[in-house]
């Protein structure tokens, strides 16, 4: 690791070029994009596999015996293979595209939820949630009784794992929760929320939201064996409207249609419907073909560079953007713990999150702020929202510089 870091601080800006919208300007001055963690940019690898694949040989898939529609199944099937292989998957068969985590999330509460539990039985979220790992969760409630209970956190952001021992109970039957908060970088240790699931009942399933962990370094799905795993394509610096779900494949066959239409039926009458078998019978109509094409080009891009070295990089980037942050006047973090990623969230004693980010602007600096779609999160520190500063593999240390910069002069304009 510390090779890989030292490799990252000589290769500071390695792959920026890559990255057209790192030569914007926003507000006359050079953008500093701080805020990968809502979306991330996208390298001209996925830009162009984009247009070309609405330009070259564009047909809808699956039903064509046509050339074009050939062709561009086999280019759309062939990114299962590269999800799977990217999270080290066992089998294509289990990823699932869906628009993003949060349809994810909703197709499991929906069909798996709906199929397989009953009043009464209980699911385990945490308090650091986003609101896409909450909301399906409450409305499965409201249909049909389920009990929701909520792991705590400690102060630092960590999860009270003796606390989420206590909750664990003979009607648990799932347990939802964030590989990586969105809100303040804390990294969950699925591994070892797996071997507590494991130790107390092995038939509780397992659900952990990805969407951060995949962007900032490998994942391999094999070390927490999750039943269902979601992640989303615009924050991996490919497309939006694209997403994965992981479902291990004995599961995702017992679970019924989410929704219905061409494409995952085998036959129809109007007496009865059959369905096919899965993945399939999880993505009615038309996909969207372009966007799995270039999440495809976004792993590939992904993969050459190494997870890893992107990992480096962003730990390099991360020491360096908390101790510059030590300069200024009355910032608060939130989520300390030991264990981040590439995510800073901040407050300023005596100045709105709204007013910092107002003067950023004006010096072209995008960072993020308000609750991050995580009110509960913000209830448990006693705070409205955050300033977040949120890495990408484009960021260098003259972005933190200039960022610090403009932190400065918030202090200078606003006391």
């Amino acid at each position: 690791m510390v090779g890989l870091a030292r490799q990252a601080m000589n290769l500071d800006n390695l792959w920026r070029a890559d990255f057209p919208a790192m030569t914007s300007t926003m507000n006359g001055e050079p953008l500093v994009y701080l805020d990968s963690a809502s979306s991330a940019q996208k390298p001209w690898p996925v830009i162009d596999a984009l247009i070309n694949a609405f330009k070259d040989d564009y047909a809808n898939i699956h039903r064509g015996l046509y050339q074009f529609s050939q062709v561009k199944t086999q280019k759309f099937e062939a990114v299962r293979g590269k999800v799977a292989g990217f999270i080290n998957a066992p089998d294509p068969n289990t990823i699932v595209f869906v628009r993003n985590s949060t349809e994810g999330i909703n197709l499991v509460a929906q069909s798996w939820g709906r199929s397989h539990l009953k009043e009464g039985d209980e699911i385990i979220l945490t308090e650091l949630e986003h609101h896409a790992n909450i909301v399906p969760w409450q409305m499965l409630r409201d249909q049909i009784g389920v009990i929701l209970k909520i792991a705590p956190i400690q102060d630092d952001g960590a999860l009270d794992l003796e606390a989420f021992k206590t909750l664990i109970s003979p009607a648990t039957k799932l347990v939802a929760v964030t590989h990586v908060s969105n809100a303040i970088g804390v990294v969950n240790p699925v591994k070892e929320i797996k071997e507590i699931i494991v130790s107390f009942n092995p038939k509780i399933k397992l659900l952990v939201d990805g969407s951060q962990s995949t962007v900032h370094g490998p994942v391999d799905i094999m070390e927490f064996d999750p039943d269902f795993f979601v992640f989303t394509g615009h924050k991996l610096y490919g497309p939006n409207g694209i997403g994965v779900l992981y479902g291990k494949y004995e599961v995702l066959d017992t679970m019924p249609p989410y929704q219905g239409g061409g494409d995952m039926i085998e036959k129809v009458t109007f007496e009865k419907t059959t369905y096919k078998h899965p993945p399939a019978r999880f993505e009615a109509g038309t996909p969207a073909i372009s966007e799995v094409i270039a999440l495809g080009a976004a792993i590939d891009y992904l993969s050459e560079i190494g997870m890893s070295k992107i990992a480096a990089k962003e730990q390099v980037l991360l020491k360096y953007a908390t101790d510059r942050l030590s300069e200024i006047p009355g910032i608060r973090i939130y989520g300390t713990a030991p264990n981040k990623i590439g995510i800073i969230s901040f407050t300023m004693e005596g100045i709105h999150t709204s007013d910092i980010a107002m003067v950023l602007d004006r010096m072209g600096i995008a960072v993020r702020t308000g609750h991050h779609c995580c009110m509960p999160l913000m209830q448990r520190f006693g705070i409205e929202g955050t300033v977040r500063l949120s890495l990408g593999l484009y960021n260098m240390h003259v972005d933190i510089d200039k960022f610090i910069e403009g932190l400065k002069k918030v202090r200078e304009l606003m006391g």
